[in-house]
């Protein structure tokens, strides 16, 4: 498997309308979506919010969330007007994770009386700190979805970038109908081409290497399931191998699937621009007049879009090590914090792939403005309680039960194997994370390498009085 935050929707180059702003950024800002910012003079950042007004970070304490802290200030200051609720919360608790506001432990070590303070996570969930804590849950909550000896596949689903501008205004109606639209089109191929029973679970994407709005779907599908009637297994089909070529696992044909997942999603724009529901305002205002609009929807119609079919890398992969890789890559942020190069002189240098096709794993380095970084990075904060992990068909909550059931019923015994052990499989999960949760928290004493003991606890306090209270950051204040 390999990432595809760079897998273009196969649609036109050609010049479309500038990003909308969205009360993210200014529109010149904003405009500027989709090339290299370089470095400019900002405003020194608030010491009071981040802690640090220094003209470069360390290596040791370079990270996503330490660039954050040290440039959200002065992105507040240049964007102050067009910057959403959301996306203030989140920096506001981005900047406060793991620092004596939020609370916390202290421990001591019994031998020689050192102590070490521990400090609560903001568990935010575009925090790049609390990423370790979502994985895992997640991919607990996916490993109960597999089903052994069944192919799983990754589709991923990619909008063109004309739709950029239309996107950034109404994320949260086009965003939903992105989910939306990519499982309605897998239910519709799997059960025509394969006449079985659909099942997909699909985590939304905003970015691609660059912290640019690339917005897509990645679908974790399996490849064998029920017959539509349920009375038979349909095993998961394979190529026809050549020499050169051996054979592989085939889902669907991804063509088909494109012009079916196109066709869905400008079904879906009418319907909402008809509707009402799409918010066109400033720069999209032209397509407000209905030839406009068609003339729109009728250019996104010109091209194919593309859906990227991938099976699993060997014929060995289990689904256990799909979902392994699924989970170190759908569930982390818009950059890691391995990318990052260094942060001097207000510029942030990372590494991205290469623009150059014939080098998909060559790595070129990239730099941004501190502010640029900062408010490329907001681009992709979701809007509130919008859930981006969601499951579809055999795999949603209200059909999840009977779906896996009766896949483990008809399920032929060569492609299941022995049943796992429960006792040894699934051992008991409640007595076990509270112990390593006590385990993790407690500091190795660095004078004697012995775990230490808490001797106090600090509560957390409620963002409420954080946010306005004595301690808040002074960009925070309207």
């Amino acid at each position: 498997f390999y990432h595809h935050d760079d897998l273009p929707a196969l649609s036109s180059r050609t010049s479309g309308l500038d990003s909308q702003p969205d009360r993210l950024a200014t529109s010149a800002a904003m405009s500027a979506l989709g090339r290299p910012v370089a470095a400019e003079p900002e405003s020194p950042p608030d010491a009071r919010s981040s802690g640090r007004n220094r003209p470069g970070l360390s290596a040791a304490g370079l990270s996503v969330a330490s660039i954050l802290k040290r440039y959200t200030p002065a992105f507040i200051a240049k964007h102050r007007p067009h910057i959403a609720a959301q996306v203030r919360s989140t920096l506001a608790r981005i900047g406060f994770c793991r620092t004596a506001p939020l609370g916390g432990r202290t421990y001591e070590c019994q031998s020689c009386k050192s102590e070490i303070p521990v400090y609560n996570s903001c568990t935010d969930r575009h925090c790049p700190q609390c990423s370790g804590a979502r994985r895992g849950d997640w991919l607990d909550k996916a490993a109960e979805l597999l089903i052994p000896g069944v192919t799983y596949f990754q589709v991923v689903f990619t909008l063109p970038d004309r739709l950029s501008p239309l996107i950034l205004g109404n994320r949260r109606e086009l965003y939903r109908a992105l989910l939306q639209t990519a499982a309605q089109s897998l239910r519709k191929r799997v059960e025509t081409e394969r006449g079985m029973q659909s099942a997909s679970l699909l985590v939304l994407h905003t970015w691609n290497q660059r912290l640019e709005h690339h917005p897509h779907v990645h679908a974790l599908v399996p490849g064998s399931g029920p017959s539509l009637d349920g009375q038979r297994w349909i095993e998961c089909q394979q190529t026809r191998g050549t020499r050169s070529h051996p054979a592989k696992p085939f889902l669907v044909d991804n063509k088909i699937l494109g012009q079916t997942f196109r066709q869905c999603y400008v079904r879906r724009l009418n319907s909402l621009h008809r509707r009402g529901k799409l918010k066109l305002e400033g720069q999209l205002a032209p397509l407000q007049d209905p030839l406009a609009w068609k003339a729109f929807t009728d250019s996104l119609s010109e091209h194919d879009w593309c859906v990227f079919i991938e099976p699993p890398p060997t014929s060995e992969s289990s689904p256990e090590h799909v979902l392994k890789y699924l989970a170190r890559y759908m569930t982390g942020g818009p950059i890691s914090d391995r990318r990052l190069v260094s942060c001097e002189n207000d510029v942030v240098t990372f590494l991205a792939r290469s623009k150059d096709k014939s080098k998909p794993k060559h790595q070129v380095r990239e730099k941004l403005s501190g502010v640029e970084f900062t408010r490329r990075w907001s681009l992709h904060i979701l809007p509130k309680s919008f859930t981006r992990t969601r499951c579809y068909g055999g795999f949603s909550g209200r059909y999840r039960n009977r779906f896996i059931a009766l896949c483990q019923q008809i399920t032929p015994k060569s492609a299941a194997g022995q049943p796992p052990d429960p006792a040894t499989e699934h051992p008991p999960a409640q007595p076990r994370e509270v112990e390593l949760v006590l385990d993790d928290r407690a500091p190795t004493c660095p004078h004697c390498q012995q775990k230490m003991s808490p001797i106090s606890q600090r509560p957390r306090p409620s963002w409420r009085d954080l946010f306005y209270g004595p301690l808040h950051p002074t960009w925070f204040e309207s």
